[in-house]
């Protein structure tokens, strides 16, 4: 049986001036699609979200909503009140009942203090649990997602992904995270020159297939310039002689005819290089800490550290939002003095460093040209220079732009492009890939890898990471350690204790209802409480519509067993018989309240 179709889109087109985004774009969405929507920046990708949700209209075209459609959306901006809670934004927000809130706030670990404190004292990856927590509440089975994992910490993201593999409904995500898109989407939908191409298959199998129309492309396009050539030949060599003209324009009109059967080459993603112009190569220790302890004021956030990082070296600083990251890479530059310890970088070594807000230091009048021109180290090429512009989408018309017409994500490539024409000896990146497609950043990290001088990293986006990261280290519960083994074998522990945690969670939801404190179960025994004034009668007949309903639920919860026992939808059955169980536990609470 075929997918219902929950949405259609046909002749969709948009402009801004002479920028055409949409050019009579379709493509149709059915339930249960996992998407991944890729493209390069620009392309129109966070637009064709936007039109779907009615926040802005196309120039032409139709986007049809089923009626079966309930749409969901995570949004950018936060939606929360100063001073309220989780559970008080919860309910504000979705309008259902405190018990309801609770219970699937509970799958992404919002328990607890967590759930009756501020949603302002949270962590930004709490907070997104939190705004994800509110879509859901909605019951939507098709979900949009624009870049939900930007600012998310590793074990935030890979819970986001665990929830993803197990939703139900359809959804598409726009992400530059590649492996946050290998392992949740099985369709590729690409935005791209104008067009929506929807695969049917996930990112790698649609980057392979691009590929080799591509090769394919260049083929057929040879075979036909040679023939082309062959032609030409024929008409410079009889094309005077009166008695072939004919036949020498005919020749002509062939040549003009193949140019037609020409296809289109459109590159696929791996195509972009990216350069880092090198540094004279030095050895030894980069910089040192001893017995350091950093933090702000008298509030240590990590203590008694100590390690030395070897130049050349790439170095990835890990681990969950608000453990001190960043902390200690501004006390390493010098922006954050110590609080205890010292720490230091060896002598003539240059260094630059890029974080989220360096953008904001630009000057607004100075154009893209003179910036990069008063940051590039003497000595740097043009050609060096109009080259790493390039490699962050810069193009020769875009230099006499000044910076304060520039988008946040235009400011921070251009930030980058600017710092790696610096020369430095050290770069240090804090979540360096937030604004850049992946093709930018697998170039970028590819790019860092292969540079001669030291690197070190903050970033939660695992392909980047993967392919710089020659060394871990983790800073978390106020210690700072080195990490043994590969990323690979930290990302997959992460994911095995995320899993743990989540099935914990679960089952302690299940069977341990009466011993819990949480506030679903406060929730559901205010509800009992809220049944106790009924007559006898009244609660006689209550108490038999209560266990006729809880016979049937029964019946269910059987049944769905011996769905899940002999393979039959598992995921989808197993869903509905967690949730059956949820009821089955409300159902019983009433039960024994009026017992």
């Amino acid at each position: 049986m075929a997918n219902q179709l929950l949405l259609q889109v046909r002749g969709l087109s948009k402009s801004y001036g002479d920028k055409h985004l949409l050019q009579d774009a379709g493509v149709s969405i059915s339930e249960k699609q996992k998407i991944g929507v890729i493209g390069r920046n620009g392309a129109g990708k966070t637009t064709f979200f936007k039109m779907i949700l009615g926040q802005e209209q196309p120039d032409n075209g139709e986007i049809l909503q089923m009626p079966s459609l309930r749409l969901g959306y995570i949004e950018q901006n936060d939606p929360f009140l100063e001073g309220e809670t989780v559970i008080g934004f919860l309910e504000r927000y979705t309008g259902r009942a405190e018990w309801e809130c609770a219970k699937v706030a509970g799958q992404f670990q919002l328990k607890g203090n967590k759930l009756t404190g501020k949603v302002t004292d949270l962590s930004g990856g709490f907070q997104m649990r939190v705004k994800l927590t509110a879509t859901l509440l909605f019951d939507p089975n098709l979900l949009l997602l624009d870049e939900p994992t930007n600012y998310l910490d590793l074990s935030t993201l890979i819970l986001l992904e665990q929830f993803l593999k197990s939703f139900r409904g359809a959804f598409m995500v726009i992400t530059h995270d590649r492996e946050f898109l290998k392992k949740t989407c099985t369709s590729t939908l690409d935005v791209d020159n104008g067009q929506l191409f929807m695969h049917p298959e996930p990112l790698e199998e649609y980057l392979e297939f691009k590929a080799e129309q591509k090769a394919l492309a260049a083929s057929v396009n040879l075979n036909i310039e040679r023939k082309q050539k062959q032609l030409q030949t024929f008409v410079d060599r009889f094309g005077a002689k009166a008695s072939m003209a004919a036949s020498a324009q005919s020749k002509l009109k062939q040549i003009d005819k193949l140019d037609t059967k020409k296809i289109a080459v459109v590159n696929p993603f791996s195509s972009v290089k990216m350069y880092i112009p090198p540094i004279e190569a030095k050895h030894g220790v980069a910089v040192e800490a001893k017995d350091l302890d950093i933090g702000y004021g008298t509030r240590v956030i990590a203590g008694n550290i100590n390690f030395e990082i070897e130049r050349g070296k790439k170095l990835a600083i890990l681990g969950d939002n608000g453990q001190g990251k960043s902390t200690l890479l501004k006390t390493l530059i010098g922006d954050i003095q110590p609080l205890s310890g010292t720490t230091g970088w060896k002598s003539n070594l240059k260094l630059a460093y890029y974080n989220q807000h360096v953008s904001s230091g630009m000057n607004p009048k100075d154009t893209i040209q003179g910036y990069i021109k008063g940051i590039t180290a003497s000595g740097v090429k043009d050609e060096d220079i109009y080259r790493v512009l390039g490699n962050f989408l810069f193009k020769k018309t875009d230099y006499i732009k000044p910076i304060s017409v520039l988008s946040g994500g235009e400011k921070a490539r251009l930030c980058l492009a600017g710092m790696f024409l610096t020369r430095s000896d050290v770069y240090l990146l804090d979540e360096p890939t937030n604004h850049l497609d992946f093709e930018t950043v697998e170039a970028m990290g590819q790019a860092l890898r292969e540079f001669n001088g030291t690197v070190i990293v903050i970033s939660h986006n695992r392909t980047f990471v993967n392919l710089i990261a020659t060394e871990i280290m983790e800073v978390k519960n106020g210690t700072v350690k080195r990490v043994l083994g590969s990323y690979e074998d930290y990302v997959w522990q992460m994911e095995q204790e995320a899993e743990a945690e989540t099935n914990a969670a679960k089952t302690n939801f299940i069977n341990n209802t009466k011993a819990s404190s949480d506030p679903a179960i406060a929730a559901l025994e205010k509800l009992n409480q809220s049944l106790q004034p009924l007559s006898p009668k009244e609660k006689a007949k209550k108490l038999y519509e209560l266990k006729k309903e809880l016979t049937g639920i029964e019946r269910k919860i059987s049944k769905l067993q011996d769905l899940v026992a002999i393979g039959t939808d598992v995921d989808h059955n197993q869903a509905i018989l967690n949730d059956q169980e949820i009821v089955w536990l409300e159902k019983q609470s009433q039960i024994e309240a009026l017992g």
